[in-house]
């Protein structure tokens, strides 16, 4: 039987673990109170997400094996995927077990589906009558007008019943109804590969980066240490991240750092902890430039944070 939920968030940690098979961190770029939507809908092989989000963001996205995974905008405005812009019509389709960038400017809408691997091979040369190869690196698609049209219509129809909470989608017949169609579609939307290796090599870089901020994101760590670490030249390290994240490293380093530091500001009880405290455990040593950077990056103090009432992270409609 088909499940299907819809909930609102106004913590990006919550949001992010709201995704059932991919795991998601999010850096928040801009200032303002973070809120989104996430409607999810399971059928047999296949899993709908749409997700609405009010504020700019880089998610660094970690993908689970024996599963394809296609992104796309449902809006106005685009994402941007391993620093390729994805606008309305377009599609990526991602690599399984894989990790992604992506990022967006403003308020935004996409969708992301989950496919089995075993599913997904077993349509593709059912209706087309051979595999289709999957390249080691993702890759964006521009179908044609017709089935971009199709696609989103059924996409929006099992959104639509998703939010509804329609019972309607519980009936096991009318569910595989719409999972076939839909897997029809994404099909019908998929052409043949091309291997980029350029891109994959940057690819594997920005893994690597990640890996390393895991690591070291609670120590000291300059420039020629993040490049050692990663193996690569700066310059490369900075053209990867220009191209992947629309920022210089040691930016987004200081981006992954107050975010953090803000998730903290918000679990912590203000009469026990400090900011100062907070701000000393996440590598900021000079309070005053802290305070300074964190109300220019989030519209509000340190303290702001601190202290606010608590609020659920999230409620169900």
């Amino acid at each position: 039987m088909a499940e299907s939920t819809t909930v609102k968030f106004c913590d990006p940690d919550s949001y992010a673990a709201g995704f059932a098979d991919a795991r998601i961190r999010l850096t928040i770029t801009a200032a303002g109170e973070f809120k989104a939507r996430l409607t999810r809908l399971k059928l047999n092989d296949l899993e709908i997400y749409h997700c609405c989000e009010n504020l700019p963001r880089i998610a660094y996205i970690s993908l689970p094996p024996k599963k394809i995974f296609l992104s796309f905008p449902t809006g106005a405005g685009s994402l941007v995927s391993d620093g390729l812009t994805v606008g309305n019509g377009d599609a990526v389709l991602h690599v399984q077990g894989g990790h992604m960038h992506q990022r967006s400017n403003g308020v935004g809408q996409w969708g992301l589906i989950s496919i089995s691997t075993e599913q997904f091979a077993y349509c593709g040369k059912a209706l087309t009558g051979q595999r289709i190869v999957l390249s080691q690196t993702s890759r964006i698609f521009r179908p044609a007008r017709a089935e971009t049209l199709r696609f989103m219509r059924l996409f929006r129809q099992g959104r639509q019943l998703a939010e509804a909470k329609h019972r309607f989608i519980e009936r096991s017949e009318m569910a595989r109804a719409l999972e076939e169609q839909l897997l029809h579609a994404i099909i019908g939307c998929v052409s043949a590969n091309e291997t980029n290796q350029r891109r994959e090599n940057h690819a594997a870089i920005m893994a690597r980066f990640e890996e390393t901020l895991s690591r070291r994101i609670g120590q000291k760590l300059t420039m020629p240490a993040l490049c050692a670490e990663v193996n690569v030249p700066e310059r490369t390290l900075r053209m990867c991240c220009s191209e992947f994240l629309a920022v210089s490293p040691m930016r987004y380093l200081l981006l992954r750092r107050l975010n953090n530091a803000r998730a903290a500001l918000r679990r912590a009880d203000p009469t026990t902890v400090g900011v100062a405290e907070i701000a000393r455990k996440h590598q900021f040593r000079e309070l005053g430039r802290f305070a300074v950077t964190y109300r220019t990056t989030f519209g509000e103090s340190p303290s702001a944070t601190l202290h606010q009432n608590a609020q659920s992270d999230w409620r169900s409609d």
